[in-house]
This record gives C-alpha cells, structure tokens and sequence, in this order.
C-alpha cells in the first residue's frame, strides 16, 4: 500500500492506494466519527462489492445501512439525490454518522454533495471504483449535480476524511471505463508532469492490459498531482483551474449529446485534442506536439474528434463553463507538454476553428 497526503491544514487527509485495501477494514474504523455509516452505491458496483464491505465494517461493531443509486451519468440530479437523502432520513441518520460512496465519479460526487448539505455536513469517505474516479474525482472535493444547461453547475466544495482507492476493483471495470479513465492520466502530464507525458507514451499498453505495477504508478502519480494542486488552491481561484484542460469542450460534448452517451473521459479526450488544436492556432505549441497529444489518445483507445454539433450550439453550452468571468471564456489551453495556461483572451474566430477542426 502506498499512502499519500492532501495538505489542508486541520481537514488534511490521506490517499490510500493498493490491492485488496476494501477487504481491511482498519484502514476505514479509525475516520468514522461514531460507528455508523450508510454506504453509497449503485446497481452496477454493487452486487460487486457492497456484501465484502459490510461485512468487513459489520464484523467489527459497525452499523451499516446502504442505498444504491441507478447507474450512469444521465441520472446524476437531484430525482436521484433526494434517494440518499431518503435513506440518511429514514434512518434517521445523524450529522456524525458517516458517508461512503462506493463507486464512481458520478457515485462519488452525489454522496459528496449529499455529505455537504445533510444537516449541513456529516463525515464522508471515498472509495473510488473506476480509474476515472481513482486518478481525479475522488481527490479534492469537488462535488455536484447536473443540470439539462449544464454539467456540475450544481454543487459544493466538500472535502473527504479519507480516500481508499483499491486497485483490484478495476479488475472489473469494462474496458470503455478503462480506457475512459486514462483521458485524465494523460490530462496530469500535458498541464503539469512532461515526465509522466513520457512515462505513457512508452507503458500504455501496460495500462490496457491492466497491469497491476502500471495500474498502481498511474493511480498514485495522478493523485500526487491532484493533490499538489488542491493543497495550494482548494477553491479553484488559480492553479486548480489548470485541471480543467480539456473539460470546457469536454462538458459541452456530454451535454450537447445528453449525460452518459458520452462518457466523461471520452468527451475530456476530444475536447484536449480541441484545445491543443486551438494551442496550435495560436502559435503556442507545434503541429508535432498535437500529432503527439492525437497519437497517445489514439492509442488509449480515446477519441481525437468531438461529435458533430453546431459550432453555435458548442459555444452556447461553453459559456456555461466555471471559469467564465465577467462573460468571458477563460480556457485552459498548452504552452507545451507539460505546460498550461489559463486564457480569456482568445479570439472566438480561433475558438470556432479550432471546434470545427476536430469534430468528424
């Protein structure tokens, strides 16, 4: 097992990463506040894995109650929050009672804002499922629902007690998961880690066969970049909005398409290759880098072209985005591998161009 820390002062945490880690228990008893907690899952994960958790909690004097959610993107709102919240009420639940999402993203992010705002806060706990989930949404606290004009509008920063990300449960995981989940390793090496960029390039294929010794350095290098950036900008008021590369054309791609036809690492996929393409255009990074950035997608079995969707209808969405300030899209974009920038000042000819040239 390997174990990493977010340093957020007094609510700092750890990341525990390694195989057969749902199977101790002690890694989980010494963060729950009182000995109850109501686990989180879905329909998928499940029938997987929920029996082997409670048990293991249950066998040492732990209460458990669970409630599972239905599976997929297009269900993350407030119909299917309002699940948890059900249960957290029916049981009458405590603020001390624990959350713990068992799952994905979408798992992950709705027990979180249901942590967030159940009596306005209660412990919660990460047990990511997916590598998607592993390498990015677990860690950092970002939490929220969808909305039909847009993707997490809906949400709050909540930060877990602890993040236990068993790398055997991705022996399970469909491969379109898997590969899905590698558009976020790759997105940790173009804004930050060239190395890592590096290290891809030549373990991919590693990666797509599951090997467990790739799988685990995937998994921890991610998680110490993410929780690099989130210690030095909680909130996203500078740097932590780098982690957004790709994810402004990424989220109107999910939602111009509707939630879940799109899986999330897919739609990020095509929308880096959009923003390195419109890097390009503006002089910033060369044909070979993008051709690099297409070849890596390419061979992680993502796309490299967005659906075809108005160039209009792509703008309308976007300027929903986070970052918008003022009524101007600020876009994460490449000055090199290894090197993003926040910009608010490209012309939107450019931004057109650079949708058009990517979408087949």
């Amino acid at each position: 097992m390997r174990t990493l820390n977010v340093a957020l002062g007094d609510r700092a945490y750890p990341i525990h990463i390694g195989r057969g880690l749902l199977a101790a228990p002690s890694l989980i008893l010494p963060f729950l506040r009182t000995p109850r907690v109501v686990i989180v899952t879905n329909d998928v994960v499940g029938p997987l894995y929920l029996e082997g958790l409670q048990v293991a909690l249950t066998g040492h004097g732990v209460r458990v109650d669970a409630v599972a959610l239905p599976d997929g993107e297009r269900h993350k709102d407030w119909q299917t929050l309002n699940l948890i919240f059900d249960k957290l009420l029916a049981e009458r639940c405590e603020r001390s009672t624990t959350l713990i999402a068992l799952g994905g993203g979408v798992v992950g992010d709705m027990a979180g804002f249901a942590a967030a705002t159940y009596q306005r806060g209660m412990p919660f706990i990460q047990i990511p499922t997916t590598l998607l989930s592993q390498v990015d949404s677990s860690v950092g606290g970002k939490t929220a629902i969808n909305h039909p004009l847009g993707k997490n509008m809906i949400g709050a920063f909540y930060q877990p007690r602890l993040v236990l990300a068993d790398i055997s449960t991705l022996d399970t995981l469909p491969d379109r998961e898997l590969k899905a989940g590698l558009a976020e390793v790759i997105k940790y090496g173009l804004i930050r880690d060239p190395a890592l960029f590096e290290w891809l390039e030549s373990n991919i294929e590693r990666l797509l066969a599951r090997d467990p010794d790739a799988l685990t350095f995937a998994v921890e290098r991610s998680c110490t970049n993410k929780a690099e950036v989130v210690a030095a900008d909680e909130t996203e008021q500078g740097e932590r909005a780098l982690l957004n590369l790709g994810h402004t054309f990424g989220h109107a791609i999910e939602t111009g398409m509707g939630y879940g036809n799109w899986l999330h690492g897919e739609a990020v996929a095509a929308g880096t290759m959009m923003a390195a393409e419109l890097s390009r255009r503006l002089g910033w990074i060369s044909a070979e880098d993008v051709a690099r950035i297409e070849v890596l997608h390419r061979r992680a079995g993502l796309p490299v072209q967005g659906p075809v969707l108005p160039v209009a209808t792509y703008l309308d969405l976007m300027a929903h985005d986070k970052k918008v300030e003022a009524g101007r899209l600020r876009l994460v974009l490449l000055r090199a591998i290894g090197r993003a920038v926040i910009h608010g000042d490209a012309p939107p000819e450019a931004i057109a161009a650079a949708i058009e040239a990517r979408c087949e």
